[in-house]
Order: C-alpha cells, then sequence, then structure tokens
C-alpha cells in the first residue's frame, strides 16, 4: 500500500493542512507514508468540521502542549503563532495560557480527598475535618463563588487545615475564571483539554469541566472535537522518536 502513495501529492497536502514541514514528517515519509496519510487525516478531522473558530482550535492545541505534564515548548511557540495568525488578540492566548496553569489546583482536589479519607480511616482529627465553616469563611466562599461560578471541591477542606494558603490558592486559582476575553464555554474547552489529555487523563477534572460546558451552551460535537484536538499531541512521540530513527539509520549507513 506505501508503493501506492503519492509522496510528493501528500507533502503538499500535509504543508497545506499543518502549515509547516517537520523533520518527522520527512522520516515518515520515506519509511510509512501510509502512516503518515493516517495521521494527516487523523490530525485534520476536526479542522474540517468547521465546529470550533479556527483560533479555538489553536487555543486547544496552546492547552495540550502548554500544560505541565508536556510543555511541548516548540508546538506550543507554533500554536501560539498560528492563534495570533488566526485572529486572536494577545489578551485571549494569555488567558488560555492562564487556565492551563490550572493544573495547580489538580494536586489539591486530589491529594486533600485522600487525606480527607485516611484522617477518617485513621480516627484523627475528626472534629477538624467535620466543623462547619466559620461565618466570616463562607462570606469568602460566596464571594469566590459570585466572581468565578464554581467552588473548588478542595475549598472546605483548605479552610480547615491549610488556612495561611487557602486566600493565595482561591486567588490564584479564580484569576483566569472571571470574567475576561473568552467565551465560558471555550473556558470550558481549554480545561478539558488539560485534564483529558494523553499526559493528565484526569478523569474527574475531565467530567467536570465538560458538565459546565454543557451548562454553557457547549454541544456534544463541539465537546467531541475538543477530545479530538487534544488526543492528537499523541504524535509527539513521533515528533521526538522519527528523528532519532533517521539519525540512527544514517549513522548505521
Amino acid at each position: 500500500m506505501a508503493a501506492m502513495i503519492d509522496r510528493a501529492r501528500l507533502k503538499t497536502e500535509i504543508m497545506e493542512a499543518r502549515g509547516y514541514w517537520h523533520p518527522f514528517h520527512e522520516g515518515l515519509l520515506e519509511l510509512a507514508p501510509d502512516y503518515l496519510e493516517a495521521y494527516l487525516a487523523f490530525q485534520d478531522a476536526p479542522a474540517r468540521s468547521g465546529r470550533l473558530e479556527p483560533k479555538v482550535r489553536e487555543f486547544i492545541y496552546i492547552a495540550a502542549d502548554g500544560a505541565v505534564s508536556h510543555l511541548y515548548t516548540s508546538g506550543l511557540k507554533r500554536h501560539i503563532e498560528m492563534a495570533l495568525d488566526k485572529g486572536a488578540t494577545p489578551l485571549e492566548v494569555l488567558e488560555v495560557i492562564e487556565l492551563t496553569m490550572f493544573t495547580a489546583q489538580a494536586p489539591h482536589e486530589m491529594g486533600l480527598r485522600i487525606l480527607a479519607e485516611e484522617m477518617q480511616q485513621a480516627g484523627l482529627q475528626q472534629d477538624t475535618m467535620a466543623r462547619p465553616l466559620t461565618p466570616d469563611e463562607e462570606r469568602r466562599k460566596r464571594a469566590h463563588i459570585e466572581a468565578t461560578g464554581s467552588w473548588p471541591a478542595c475549598g472546605d477542606t483548605l479552610f480547615r487545615i491549610a488556612p495561611d494558603f487557602v486566600d493565595a490558592f482561591l486567588a490564584y486559582s479564580a484569576i483566569p475564571l472571571r470574567s475576561g476575553p473568552l467565551p465560558a464555554k471555550v473556558k470550558d474547552f481549554i480545561l478539558i483539554a488539560v485534564c483529558a489529555a494523553p499526559t493528565t487523563l484526569d478523569a474527574e477534572g475531565t467530567r467536570r469541566h465538560i458538565r459546565s460546558a454543557l451548562g454553557h451552551g457547549a454541544t456534544a460535537e463541539e465537546i467531541a472535537e475538543v477530545l479530538q484536538l487534544t488526543s492528537a499531541i499523541s504524535i509527539h512521540t513521533c515528533t521526538a522518536a522519527i528523528p532519532a530513527l533517521m539519525e540512527a539509520i544514517e549513522q548505521e549507513s
């Protein structure tokens, strides 16, 4: 099958669809053009649907590439440039970056829940963990919800066992959720991308942000496209490994 593929045509299609030519493209074009053709179809399907704005598709790539669990800097730079080329403003891109840093919340969401469960199992500090919030804490909680539209699952626990940290945590996590240039459902798309990325796979966070996106008017088709775009970072295995393979082949020869 590979012998039947028009390599020149395939290279032209990739350049037109992706806007660049990478050494891994060259390696796959030589060694496995059928795989490269399948990759192009996999990558290009979301763009052909037109469900998401071109700049929003770039936002998803920025989030997936820029998440602390991935930090694919060359892709991050490329997709920031492409987002700006497709009409995004610098402030919109900045908000995407801020939302991508939202993974700072994940260790607390996961770890504090586990901590509370283990403390209950061990019978430790039961009064502390069960105490109701004070009127002042309830006021601060309401203010955060009014400003952001949400409350972190770990928020009450932080009031109880990390009072010196809670306000800093809430202020930091609130910044990208306050009113900004991005529509609410697009913010949700960014957070879905960060949580659902192959390098993160945070099922609880993915569910929470899908629920929020649906509440903000997103369609199932739009969310499915976010997931399609997010899954595409799996090709970065090839972007790193194929050039290394080609170099090794050249050295062997």
